[in-house]
This record gives C-alpha cells, structure tokens and sequence, in this order.
C-alpha cells in the first residue's frame, strides 16, 4: 500500500461493515473508482453482531413501518437469488399467547406481512397445532407459522467487499481515517494502518460515512462538519446454547412488555438467542452482553420451552450497538429501524449513513448512489439487483454439496456442506488441484485446514484466528482452546515467514468473471435529505 498524490477517486467510503461495503460494491459496478477503508476486520463491529436474519420485521408492523417492512419484504426476494449460498428460507414458529396479543390481531399481521411485498418463493402463513413434539410448555398449543430467511451476515459483507475488489475498488482494511481535509473542491483523506501505524493519502470527490456507531464522531472529528442529525447507540445482544429444538424451525417468542425474542437454529447443534434493546452509552468497541441481559434472554425461553436454560447453559455471548437515527423515542425498542442519508454539499460532498438494516443494505446504497449522482455524472446505472454474489453460482445447495463430494471425494460430507453454504462456488478455489485431504495442508479440526486458512488471508483479508473462526467461519464452536491456538500459531508463523500473503490492506486483485458481470435495474430512495 502506497500513497496516490496524483490520483482522484470519485468516492471514498469509511466503514467495512455492509453498508459501507454494499456502498462501495455498487459504486465500483457502476464504473466508478472506489476505494474503502475499515478500521479493524471486515464486518467487525454491528455487521457480525445481528440476528443473522434476512427479514422483513414482523414486529415493525406494530409501530406502522409498512414502507420499510415492504422494501425489505421485496429485498428478502432479490438476496435470496443474489446469494443462495449464504441465504436460506427458514420457517419460523409464533406461539400464542393470548393475554399478550389476540390471535385476530396475529392474523392480520401475517396476512399483511404476506401480501406487502412481491413473495414468491417462500410458502405464505398458517395457523398450527403444538404439541410436545416442537418442546413447548405444556400451555402453548396454538400458533402460527411463517416464512423468513437465514443470513450469514458476516460472509454477506465479505462478499460485497470481494466484489467490489473484483470490480477495481481498492479495500484496505486495517486501515483507518484519521483526517479528512477539503483542498480545491476534493477530499484529501490521510489514513493510518493500525499495525504498525504507516500512513497514506487518497483524494477524492465524494465521500461516504459509513462508519456505523461512529459515523457522528467521523462527521465531527475527522470531516470537522456538522451533521443534522443524532445517532442513538442500541445495544442487543444474543446467547448462543445447545440446541433447543430438533427440527430446522425457528421460534419468535411473545414477552410482557412487548418486545420478541428470536430463538433460531445455529450451526446445527445450537440455539441462537436474541435480541435485546437497549440504551447503550459508552466505546462501541468495548460492549458485551450484561447480567441483565442475559437473565432477561433467559426468562423469556424459559416462559416458552420445556427445556429450562441457566446461566451454565450459555456457551457464548455477543453484542452489537446499532447506529439508529435519533427520533427521539423514549422506547428503544419502538425507534425506527429505517435508514437515513444525509448529504452535506457545503464544499465538498460528505453523504453520512445513520441506521439501516443488513435487509435492506442493497437499497439503502442504490439510494446513497442516487443521492451522489449529481456529484459523479459518469457513472453507470443501478445493477446489483440481478447480479449474483461471489459464489453465488450453485443453482441449489443441496444439489452443489452433491456436486462438490463428486468432484472432490476426498471430502467428508460435513465439509461438503459447510463449503456450499459458506463459499459456494470459491471454495474451489482452494479445493481445485488437489486430490486429498491431506493435499489441504495442515487440519486443525472440524475439517479446517491449511489450504482453507491460506485461501481466507490471501483472499479475504482475514488476518487473525478470530477473523476466521467467528466471521468467516463459525468454526470456534468446534474447534479445542489447544486447537484454536494451533491455528494462531500457524498464522504467525507464515505471516512472519511470507509462506502465506497476508495483507492488513488490499487483498490480491482477481479479474471478475464474465457471470459475475450481470446487471439489473431498481432505484433507491432515503428517508433524510
């Protein structure tokens, strides 16, 4: 990595998590020169930390939302043909509990909630008998049904930012902005590698703010303007447990001061818990799940299921602070979850990104995009709608895991699946040329191996044993304490002795393939200005 004096990028965007790559993925399709930075791990911060749902938000529907829900009804459509690998429908549960909500007023809200948007490949609601079978209380015998989908939102990042890459942006992670100065009509950007501390210029005409719970602090600090309006830092946490239910369903479960809690599938052998909503003030790099929290997570499942959890029976905690658009709503459970762009064209433009959800993170930068347009008059029409995500070339995951164990035999059926519903079709990139498992190189449990690690620091910009067993794996649920130092280790090692190609920047530049070069067109709107 290298200063550019001489070079102007039409845009600049700080933040790695989906806003912010989802920003610089189409800005970079569009013909645009691009560049991002982030300052920890792609995806390392609010993007990893949510309830992994592709949604439109049934319980928005209460707080009479019903443009946001449809645009992420209609979104939930379009990503699950953009990225069939990371993207699965996942049939949900509600129990009623009838001195919480009336059954009429559930009814109503499935049936809007299956008619506001264009749903076509998911089945619509039903009402359902429980019994002991789904592990329910013993008063819980009514419900209903519905559909959503599983994200892996983490990977979804990830490849957004692989695409953009592959479309010419250039992503320097690791990286952080630490000034922005307006010079003759341009931004002129100095950043700083936080290992090591080096430090570069970029210039550009635009800039994005995409920095999540510090995008304030960016247009204060950094950008030394002013901006409209507030963010409020919500903290929602989520348990992870051994598995609760057996079957691939998941639950939305009722509470008394009217919040819900979602208990879902996770990783086949465990239950994921979530979420809270609360008041969050403090360093967003610092947060974790409360006492509270995790009580409160626990109250409400132990109301619902047979099973009864304790504090004994959380394997792992983890917490997010979403960057909601001060509405001044003394709930936090009832401020809008809608996203707000705000366009500052007092000198340079400075387009800042407050709230937003990974649903509608397509959306949300083709109407950042528009909102640019006067500013970047070359660039091309809207195109994601169509276009697959890296990977993303499996027609089906079943008949690709079946694909994968004939090509490769050498694989054990877990790793089959694990590779379909996590890489798709990259995975051959270090699968391809190699006929055994011991061809991958060193395994370090749960199917992980040399071959796989290398792909993921020369590839993908993982650089820790973190970065790859929670955000591009969720392996750190299998693997030992000894095994996940082995792993460090061996990253350290190569790192130290170049056998790997690890960058705290840009990954390698690959060209992009002739399918990954289709377009669609869709517009976007915003909420703010």
């Amino acid at each position: 990595m290298s200063d550019r004096p001489d070079e102007v990028l039409d845009l600049f965007v700080i933040g790695g998590g989906i806003n912010g790559a989802g920003i610089a993925n189409d800005a970079a399709g569009r013909g645009l020169s691009v560049g991002l930075c982030e300052q920890g791990d792609l995806a390392g911060a609010t993007s990893s930390a949510s309830s992994k749902l592709i949604h439109g938000g049934l319980r928005y529907l209460e707080h009479h939302e019903y443009r946001l829900v449809r645009e992420a009804l209609r979104e939930r459509e379009v990503l699950m043909a953009k990225a069939p690998h990371i993207i699965w429908p996942l049939r949900f549960i509600l129990p009623h509990r009838p001195h919480l909500r009336p059954a009429w007023m559930l009814r109503a809200g499935l049936f809007l909630y299956d008619h506001l948007g264009k749903r076509k490949r998911l089945p619509g609601s039903r009402g359902i008998r429980l019994d002991h079978r789904q592990g329910l209380a013993p008063s819980i015998t009514h419900g209903f049904e519905y559909s959503d989908c599983w994200v892996d939102d983490a990977r979804l990042v990830t490849l957004n930012a692989i695409q953009a890459r592959d479309n010419g942006a250039e992503i320097l992670v690791r990286t952080r902005c630490i000034d922005a100065q307006e010079r003759d009509g341009l931004w002129e950007l100095t950043l700083e590698e936080t290992e090591g501390g080096a430090r570069l210029t970029r210039r550009c005409k635009t800039l994005v703010n995409a920095a999540g719970p510090w995008v304030e602090s960016v247009v204060r600090g950094q950008a030394h303007r002013h901006s409209r309006y507030g963010v409020r830092l919500i903290q929602g946490s989520h348990l992870i447990v051994p598995r609760l239910n057996h079957d691939e369903r998941a639950y939305i479960l009722q509470n008394t001061d009217k919040r819900i809690v979602f208990v879902l599938p996770y990783e086949e052998d465990f239950s994921l818990i979530g979420t809270t909503d609360r008041r969050y003030e403090g360093d967003p790099s610092g947060i974790e799940a409360s006492q509270e929290e995790i009580d409160y997570l626990l109250t409400v499942v132990n109301a619902h299921f047979r099973t009864q959890l304790s504090r004994e029976s959380v394997i792992r905690t983890f917490s997010g602070v979403r960057p909601l658009c001060d509405d001044e709503s003394a709930d936090p459970s009832v401020m809008t979850r809608d996203y707000t762009l705000d366009l500052d064209t007092h000198g340079a433009p400075l387009l800042s990104v407050f709230g937003g959800k990974i649903t509608t993170y397509r959306k949300l930068a083709e109407a950042a995009l528009e909102a640019l347009s006067p500013h970047l008059p070359e660039m091309r029409p809207d195109w994601t709608a169509e276009a697959l995500l890296p990977g993303g070339e499996i027609g089906d995951q079943a008949a690709f895991e079946t694909r994968l164990l004939a090509d490769y035999p050498y694989l054990d059926t877990g790793q089959a699946r694990r590779f379909a519903r996590t890489y798709g079709t990259l995975c051959r990139e270090f699968l391809d040329g190699r006929d055994s498992q011991a061809a991958l190189g060193e395994a370090f449990g749960a199917g992980l191996t040399a071959a796989e690690v290398d792909y993921l620091v020369e590839r993908e910009w993982a650089r820790s044993a973190e970065d790859i067993l929670w955000r591009r794996t969720k392996l750190a649920l299998r693997l030992t304490a000894s095994e996940q130092q082995r792993l460090a280790d061996y990253l350290e090692t190569a790192t130290a002795h170049g056998t790997t190609r690890p960058s705290p920047t840009e990954a390698s530049p690959r060209r992009t393939p002739p399918e990954r070069a289709a377009s669609g067109s869709s517009r976007g709107s915003s909420r703010g200005s």
